[in-house]
């Protein structure tokens, strides 16, 4: 799976959103102990609970799978003409 140039910056805002959409959903807050890596987890099982994503295949549910699912998952909310598709 290539990287892409905003990659980094996607995921951060994918967090940030899929955090503000757990907690409409009811969830508390993630605490300062639960690592990135964690968080990724919740926010991918969440969102496919939902059936807001696809989920990955079982073989491949692993942290850069997750990370690339959420990447994708923003990149196709966002409008066409957003800086970090560029």
């Amino acid at each position: 799976m290539k990287q892409g140039k905003h990659d980094a910056q996607l995921l951060k805002l994918a967090m940030e959103i899929g955090v503000g959409y757990a907690k409409k959903r009811g969830f508390d807050d993630f605490d300062k102990g639960i690592s990135p890596k964690d968080k990724v987890e919740c926010i991918y099982r969440l969102l496919v609970q939902d059936k807001l994503i696809q989920p990955l295949a079982t073989d491949k549910e692993d942290g850069p799978n997750m990370k690339h699912k959420l990447i994708l998952w923003i990149s196709r909310q966002l409008p066409d003409d957003h800086p970090l598709l560029n």
